[in-house]
C-alpha cells in the first residue's frame, strides 16, 4: 500500500484522538527524498566509496590482502585459502567452490572472529543442493598462482592471485569477470571500541597547517545518526566491499528495484550519470519518482552482463543494506591508475564495466555465472535461489482493487457491474479498511456482516476474494492475535529486552519475527479456516508493507538494532524480512486444505528467493504518463532478476487518469504478467464498466484479449518455473547480438513469440518500432505482413496498441468470451501460425488442472506444434505420457479441440485435409484472405490431449 498518514509529524489534524488521526488521510504530496539516505549519509557506505576514492588517487597503490600461499588447499572443485589484511594482520577464509553448469561460489568470512558474523541468510535463500562440478583434480598452484578448470575443454578456468588477491574468469584466453582488479576490496573485521586504534591522514587545515585527523574510513564506526534518529551500532564497523569488474561489457542489468532505466546508468561520471550508487534497502517510498537509483521495495543483488557474443552475472547473497556504484569506461578513458591495477598481469585495453558493491553487514557469499547466454545465465542463478512458482491459472487473469470497497454490497455491487457490461474479471481484493480497526485475521461485521456468503457469491461465477494481511500487529491486549504474539515470544525485540512498538496504520503497533521459526508455523496456522474466520478456498492474499514500514522509524522501517530471533541485529536481514513473510503466508494458505492448493499471496517487499511464493507489484506509483513509461523497464529489471511475476498498479495508484491515460494503462497491462487495477481511497472510482463511450469498449477489448492469450501466458508461466527464463523478456535476451537493442526498454518481447510496444506518451497515435532480424513479424489485429529489419513507425490508435506475432512461432489462444477464467476450463482452441521466411513455425501448449500440484506427479498436457512444409503436426511433450496422473488427466480433456487456425505468411491452398491418429483422413473447410495473406482452418476437431495427428495443407 502506500505511506500517506503518519510518520507522527505527518499525521494530519494534531489536536484530535489518535484513533481519529489514523483514520485521516493526507495530501498527496511528491516523494521526499530527504527521509532516505544517500551514501554520504551511511556510514559504510561513505567509508568504502572512500577507500576506493583513496585506492584511484593513489597510482602506486596496492590492495593490502593477501592469500598465504601456506595455507592453500586443493580440493576436487574447491579452493580453500587464508588471506591476510597486511595492514591490520586480520585473518580472513576464502573458500572458492565450482560448481556445474559454468557457475562458481566465493566466500570470504573472518577466520576467528571475536563473535559469529551473520551467515544464516543461506537457508532461506539457497531453494536446491549446490552440486560440485564435475571435473576433479584440475586445480594447481604455482608461482602464487592457482588455476582451477571449469570444464574439460580448457576453455574456461579461474585464475587467483596471491599478491594481492585477485580472482579472475577467463573464457577462451580472455578476462570475461575480476574480482579485486581495481583494489576495492575492503573487510572490516569485527573488534571492540578499546581495541580500535584509529586511522589518521595529513589534512591541511583553513590555515595552511597541517595536522592529524581521522581518515574518512573511521567515520561512522560506533555510531552513526540521520535527522533525529541515532544507530548506536554495538558490534561496530561490519561491512565489506568488493569491485567487480565485467571485460568488454557496456550493459549490465538487474539488481532490482528502481524506477530506472534497464540498462543500468553510471554513477560516477559519465553520460546521463548518477551522482549515488544504486541502493538496495527495502524502503516503504511514498510516491516514488521516476529515474532515480533510490532504492525501493524490494533488493536483489544480482547483475547480468551482456555483450553480442556472451553474458555473464553475479549475485551478491547478502540481504543487508548493499550499495552499488557503476562506472563505464572506454579505451581512451583508461586512465594510468586504472590500468595499474593490473597487478603485473597484461590486461586488454577494451571497454568495461566497473561495478563496486558496498555491503553493511555479515559474509562475502558470491555467485559467479558465466552463461553464455543470458538465458543460460537466468537458469543458473535459479539452479540456486528456485524457480517461480507455478500459478493458479485466475492468478494471471485480471484483478480488481481499490483502497477501499467500503463494504459487503459494495463488493458484489462491482462483481455484478462487471457482468452486466460483459468484462471478463477474475478475483476481487479488499484492502485495510475490511478489518475490525486494522487488526488483520479480523472483519468489520456492521460492514461484513457475512463474508461467506458474499465469498460464496462470488465462488459461484468462479471468482477470488483477496484480503491483506500486514505484518504488524496492533497492540491491544483483547486482540488474539496481538496476546499470542506477545505470550510467545514471536516480536521482533528491542535490544533492552521487551516487544518492539512503533506506528502503523493500526497505530501502536509490533512486528512478527519471521526468522523466528516458532512464530512462523504460527503464522502459517493462524489461516486455517478454524482460526481466519470469515473465509474459504477462494480467499487469497495480500503482503503489504513488509519492508517492513514502520511510520515512525528511520527512513519508514525498522530501527537496525532491533533484534530477532538468534540475536541477530535487524541490520544483517533487513532485506529479508520480506520473503519470510511472503514465505510463512504462501506456505499458511497452502497447508489449510486437506489437497493443496496453489497460493495466491502478494508482495510488495522482496528479495532473492520471492519468486517461490508468489509474485510482486512495484508499489504505490503515479497516475501519469512518465511512471507509466517506467512501468516496463522497472517490470523488464524484475524479470532479469528473477521475479518475473510482477505488474503495476493500473492505471496507477495516487491521482485521477484522463480516459486517454487509464486506456493506455490497460493496453500496456495486457502484456505484462501481474494485472491488477489499483486505487488510492481519495481517487474517484475508475472500474472499466464506469467509463463513457469509446473508452470502455476499448478497455473491454483489451481485457478480452488477455483473455484470449491466457494459454499463451499460462505456457511461458510453466517455462519460466522449469527454467527461469521469464515471460516478458528485454529484446536483448531474443536478440542477444543486436547491439541496437542493448538498451531498448520502450518495447519488449512476451515469450519468444510476440513483440509488444505499449504507447506511454499523451496524444500519441504512432510509434516507432524496432523490427529485429529477418524474419517477418505479423499485426496482432490485421494479421498484415511487415517484413523490415530496423527503425518503422507504424498507426496505433487510440484502440489499438502496437503487438506482433514473430514470424516462425505458434501462439495458442482461446477466443470464447468469458466472465472469469473458470469458465474457459474446457473451452476449444485457436492456434496462430505466423510462418518465418522458410514457410515453418513452431510453439508449445502446456494444460494442467490450473490449481493443485498435481502437476507435479504427471497430471498436465504438454503438447508440441510443428508446422513445416505444409503440414501441420503435434508432439507429446510429456515426459511420461502413460502414467496414471497424465492419463488420468488427459481423460479429464479428452474433449478440448482445436476449433480454429490462423495461418500467417500462407498462400492459399486448395486443399486441406486431417489425417487423424488412425490414418483416417478428413477434409476440413477453410476461408483465405487474399489481402492480408492469411488463411482461417475452421473446427478441424483435432485434439489437445491426442498426439499423433497431422494437417496437411496442399
Amino acid at each position: 500500500m502506500r505511506l500517506k498518514l503518519t510518520h507522527l509529524g505527518r499525521i494530519v489534524g494534531i489536536t484530535v484522538s489518535l484513533a481519529s488521526c489514523l483514520t485521516l488521510i493526507k495530501t498527496v504530496e511528491a516523494v521526499k527524498k530527504e527521509d532516505f539516505k544517500t551514501c554520504s549519509q551511511s556510514g559504510f557506505c561513505r567509508r568504502n566509496r572512500a577507500y576506493a576514492d583513496d585506492a584511484l588517487a593513489q597510482p602506486s597503490f596496492k590492495s593490502p590482502y593477501i592469500i598465504l600461499k601456506d595455507s592453500v588447499k586443493l580440493g576436487d572443485s574447491k579452493v580453500y585459502a587464508e588471506v591476510k589484511n597486511t595492514e591490520t594482520d586480520v585473518l580472513l577464509t576464502l573458500d572458492l567452490f565450482i560448481l556445474q553448469d559454468n557457475t562458481a561460489r566465493i566466500r570470504i568470512n573472518e577466520k576467528n572472529p571475536i563473535k559469529p558474523r551473520y551467515d544464516d541468510h543461506a537457508q532461506f535463500t539457497i531453494a536446491n543442493q549446490l552440486i560440485d562440478s564435475s571435473v576433479h583434480k584440475t586445480s594447481r598452484a604455482k608461482d602464487g598462482v592457482i588455476t582451477i578448470l571449469l570444464d574439460n575443454t580448457n576453455k574456461r578456468k579461474v585464475i587467483i592471485t596471491s599478491e594481492p588477491l585477485r580472482i579472475e574468469f577467463i573464457v577462451d584466453e580472455k578476462p570475461i569477470v575480476s574480482l579485486n582488479d581495481r583494489g576495492f576490496f575492503n573487510f572490516e573485521h569485527l573488534r571492540t571500541k578499546e581495541s580500535h586504534k584509529p586511522k589518521m591522514v595529513e589534512k591541511t587545515n583553513d590555515e595552511g597547517a597541517i595536522e592529524l585527523v581521522e581518515a574518512e574510513s573511521e567515520k561512522d564506526l560506533w555510531e552513526e545518526s540521520f535527522k533525529t534518529w541515532t544507530d548506536p551500532k554495538p558490534n561496530g564497523p561490519e561491512s565489506f566491499g568488493l569491485d567487480v569488474s565485467f571485460h568488454g561489457f557496456s550493459h549490465v542489468y538487474g539488481i532490482p528495484e528502481h524506477s530506472s532505466s534497464l540498462s543500468l546508468k553510471e554513477t560516477k561520471g559519465g553520460e546521463g550519470s548518477y551522482d549515488e550508487p544504486y541502493r538496495l534497502y527495502n524502503t516503504d517510498v511514498f510516491e516514488y519518482a521516476a529515474d532515480t537509483p533510490m532504492s525501493l521495495y524490494g533488493a536483489v543483488p544480482f547483475m547480468v552482463a551482456h555483450q553480442k557474443d556472451m553474458s555473464a552475472g553475479v549475485f551478491f547473497m547478502n540481504p543487508a543494506e548493499t550499495w552499488i556504484d557503476i562506472v563505464k569506461t572506454k579505451p581512451e578513458q583508461k586512465n594510468t591508475a586504472q590500468k595499474a591495477f593490473s597487478f603485473g598481469k597484461k590486461v586488454e585495453d577494451t571497454k568495461s564495466t566497473q561495478t563496486h558493491w558496498m555491503t553493511e553487514a555479515g559474509v562475502l557469499d558470491l555467485f559467479v555465472f558465466l552463461g553464455p547466454s543470458t538465458k543460460d545465465i537466468l537458469r543458473q542463478y535459479h539452479a540456486i535461489t528456485g524457480t517461480p512458482s507455478m500459478p493458479q491459472m485466475f492468478a494471471i487473469g485480471y484483478h480488481q482493487s481499490r483502497w477501499n470497497y467500503i463494504n459487503q454490497r459494495d463488493v458484489l455491487e462491482v462483481d455484478s457491474q462487471f457482468d452486466k457490461h460483459d468484462i471478463p474479471y477474475d478475483v476481487i481484493w479488499l484492502d485495510i479498511e475490511y478489518t475490525d480497526e486494522k487488526k488483520y485475521f479480523t472483519w468489520d461485521i456492521p460492514k461484513f456482516p457475512d463474508a461467506i456468503k458474499m465469498e460464496e457469491e462470488l465462488e459461484h461465477k468462479g471468482r477470488k476474494l483477496v484480503t491483506i494481511i500486514d505484518p504488524h500487529i496492533k497492540r491491544d491486549d483483547n486482540y488474539h492475535i496481538c496476546q499470542t504474539a506477545k505470550d510467545n515470544g514471536y516480536f521482533v525485540q528491542q535490544p533492552s529486552g521487551g516487544d518492539y512498538e512503533a506506528w502503523c496504520w493500526p497505530g501502536q503497533s509490533s512486528w512478527v519475527d519471521f526468522s523466528s521459526p516458532a512464530a512462523r508455523e504460527w503464522w502459517k496456522s493462524e489461516f486455517g479456516f478454524d482460526k481466519f474466520k470469515g473465509t474459504r478456498e477462494n480467499v487469497h492474499i495480500w503482503n503489504d508493507m513488509n519492508e517492513p514500514s514502520v511510520f515512525n522509524g528511520p527512513e519508514i522501517t525498522m530501527q537496525k538494532e532491533m533484534i530477532h530471533y538468534g540475536k541477530w541485529e535487524h541490520r544483517v536481514l533487513h532485506n529479508l524480512y520480506s520473503v519470510l513473510t511472503h514465505y510463512s503466508t504462501a506456505e499458511g494458505i497452502k497447508e489449510r486444505t486437506k489437497v493443496a492448493q496453489r497460493p495466491f499471496v502478494l508482495s510488495r517487499g522482496f528479495y532473492a528467493g520471492t519468486q517461490r511464493y508468489g509474485p510482486i507489484w512495484t508499489g504505490d506509483n503515479m497516475v501519469d504518463w512518465e511512471s507509466l513509461y517506467y512501468t516496463n523497464p522497472m517490470i523488464l529489471s524484475n524479470s532479469i532478476a528473477g521475479i518475473s511475476f510482477s505488474g503495476a498498479d493500473v492505471p496507477g495508484f495516487f491521482g485521477n487518469p484522463s480516459p486517454e491515460l487509464l486506456v493506455r494503462w490497460y493496453q500496456a497491462a495486457v502484456f505484462q504478467p501481474f494485472f491488477r487495477g489499483h486505487a488510492h481511497i481519495d481517487t474517484k472510482r475508475r472500474e472499466p464498466y464506469l467509463l463513457d463511450e469509446p473508452y470502455r469498449s476499448i478497455t473491454r477489448a483489451s481485457l478480452r484479449e488477455r483473455y484470449a492469450l491466457l494459454p499463451y501466458w499460462y505456457t511461458l508461466f510453466f517455462e519460466a518455473h522449469k527454467t527461469g527464463v521469464p515471460m516478458m523478456r528485454p529484446m536483448f535476451m531474443e536478440f542477444p547480438e543486436d547491439e541496437a537493442l542493448f538498451t531498448t526498454e520502450d518495447q519488449f518481447m512476451l515469450g519468444s513469440g510476440m513483440l509488444v510496444k505499449p504507447v506511454t506518451s499523451e496524444g500519441t497515435f504512432a510509434a516507432e518500432i524496432y523490427f529485429p532480424g529477418d524474419q517477418p513479424w505479423y499485426d496482432t489485429q490485421t494479421f498484415e505482413k511487415i517484413q523490415h529489419n530496423g527503425y518503422k513507425t507504424v498507426e496505433a490508435p487510440i484502440e489499438k496498441v502496437p503487438a506482433y506475432y514473430r514470424g516462425g512461432h505458434i501462439i495458442p489462444r482461446r477466443e470464447r468470451a468469458r466472465r472469469s477464467t473458470s469458465g474457459m476450463k474446457l473451452d476449444p482452441f485457436t492456434l496462430v501460425i505466423a510462418l518465418d521466411n522458410k514457410g515453418q513455425a513452431h510453439g508449445e501448449l502446456y494444460l494442467d488442472d490450473g490449481e493443485t500440484y498435481d502437476f507435479e506427479s504427471g497430471a498436465y498436457v504438454r503438447t508440441q506444434f510443428i508446422y513445416n512444409n505444409g503440414v501441420l503436426t503435434s508432439k507429446n511433450l510429456h515426459e511420461d505420457p502413460s502414467s496414471d496422473a497424465a492419463t488420468k488427466y488427459a481423460a479429464s480433456i479428452k474433449d478440448v479441440r482445436i476449433e480454429r487456425i490462423r495461418l500467417l505468411g500462407v498462400e492459399q491452398p486448395e486443399h486441406i485435409h486431417v489425417v487423424h491418429p488412425d490414418a483416417t483422413r478428413t477434409p476440413v473447410s477453410f476461408e483465405y484472405s487474399v489481402a492480408t495473406g492469411y488463411l482461417t482452418i475452421k473446427d478441424p476437431k483435432t485434439l489437445v490431449s491426442q498426439g499423433g495427428w497431422r494437417i496437411e495443407i496442399q
